[in-house]
């Protein structure tokens, strides 16, 4: 994948974390996007995110489908500690 497809693709996880963002603040977390690699989104959860029990939950079944259903190349994401 060439570098300008990887920045046109961390743009629009970066817009779609920023609508996700308001709903994990609501919440005491939040979310900060670390990088795109292979398909891969990293991710990091903050603020009560980071420990909750739900987590893998909001992060599959919420953040990943959120990201993978608007972008295509993004196969995967992954909280990175």
């Amino acid at each position: 994948m060439k570098k300008d497809s990887n920045e046109e693709i961390e743009k629009k996880i970066l817009e779609v974390i920023d609508k996700l963002r308001p709903f994990l603040i609501s919440d005491g977390g939040n979310i900060e996007f670390i990088k795109f690699e292979d398909g891969i989104a990293y991710v990091k959860m903050m603020g009560h995110c980071a420990n909750c029990p739900m987590m893998d939950m909001t992060l599959k079944e919420g953040i990943e489908i959120a990201i993978t259903s608007e972008i295509p190349e993004v196969i995967e994401v992954q909280n990175v500690e």
